[in-house]
């Protein structure tokens, strides 16, 4: 599929350049000139090129988004798992030449199964940018009110109840924001309302989920589990057999999961039946939770999965 691997090491000021096959390395500036230095030097990328860098705090956007107007084949690694490849390659330098170099050796060696990245839309984008700004604000107001309620002098008092004024008006914004985008969706309209018919899953839940997981109807019931770090992996050797544990995934998304689950657990719905019954077969209250959070998010990839369904056929 490709002839050329280039992997690509990101900081916040320099991106590092290695193609594999080659010992030597280019740094360039990470911004607009910086890029176009590269795609130049790497002769205009050519055709069956596969590009391989790291998630790196979204310092690599920029550039992820420069090489999708080239039309140049791009995968964004898990940090994890190429971690865990340049150990099984015995390598213990760190350096960013010696990323760069073990990013283009992963894509040579796995390309066959690297998932190439798929640009947002613009609208995509802002929701998502919009949320993660609600998720913050939100974080800074529950810390906001934690200070308020301690002993203290009364004009500092008076100032995080002025921080916290300011932060709930935020908010408000974001949500008034954040519904008009997807109002204007016909997808993301449809979807909400699906989302919602889920019991512990309200306006706030559905919204998130929206903008933080547009895999979901697209996956099957195992795979969206796992995305979202809800996939009971094994313990298991010889005749030991431990505990299945969850763990990687979403953080954020398996978050917004909880706060659905917490309700869920308290309402008389099926899912609180549920919750109730592993209970009652003596399981931990959080490995119940967590059972009931896997649920819920199959539930609602299965009800997506119908929605686009239903939305296919009503336009052919």
């Amino acid at each position: 599929m490709y002839h050329t691997f280039i992997g690509i090491d990101i900081s916040k000021a320099e991106v590092v350049v290695a193609r594999q096959g080659h010992a030597a390395v280019a740094v360039f500036s990470n911004d607009d000139k910086g890029y176009e230095a590269f795609y130049q030097q790497y002769g205009e990328v050519p055709e069956k090129t596969l590009v391989v860098l790291e998630t790196t705090g979204g310092y690599e956007m920029d550039l992820v988004e420069f090489l999708m107007e080239k039309k140049v084949a791009v995968h964004r690694a898990d940090t994890r798992k190429v971690k865990h490849f340049i150990r099984s390659h015995g390598t213990k330098a760190k350096s960013d030449a010696v990323d760069a170099k073990s990013l283009a050796l992963y894509g040579s060696e796995r390309y066959e199964i690297l998932a190439l990245f798929k640009g947002k839309s613009a609208q995509a984008k802002e929701l998502a940018q919009l949320t993660r700004r609600r998720m913050d604000i939100k974080q800074m107001l529950v810390q906001e009110k934690n200070r308020a309620q301690t002993p203290q002098q009364q004009w500092i008092a008076k100032s995080c109840e002025a921080v916290i004024e300011v932060l709930e008006a935020q908010i408000v914004e974001m949500d008034r924001k954040i519904n008009q985008l997807i109002e204007a969706d016909n997808e993301w309209k449809s979807k909400q309302k699906t989302l919602q018919s889920i019991a512990g899953i309200g306006p706030i839940v559905s919204n998130y989920l929206i903008a933080l997981l547009p895999e979901l109807g697209q996956l099957d019931r195992r795979r969206v589990a796992s995305l979202v770090g809800l996939a009971p992996y094994p313990c298991e050797s010889g005749q030991r057999k431990g505990y299945r544990k969850t763990y990687g995934g979403r953080q954020e998304v398996r978050g917004i999961l909880f706060m659905a689950a917490m309700t869920a657990s308290r309402s008389r719905s099926a899912l609180g039946d549920f919750y109730r019954h592993l209970l009652a077969k003596g399981k931990p209250k959080m490995v119940a939770m967590t059972a009931l959070m896997r649920k819920i998010i199959v539930i609602a990839n299965a009800r997506v999965a119908e929605l686009f369904k239903t939305l296919a056929q009503a336009t052919t």
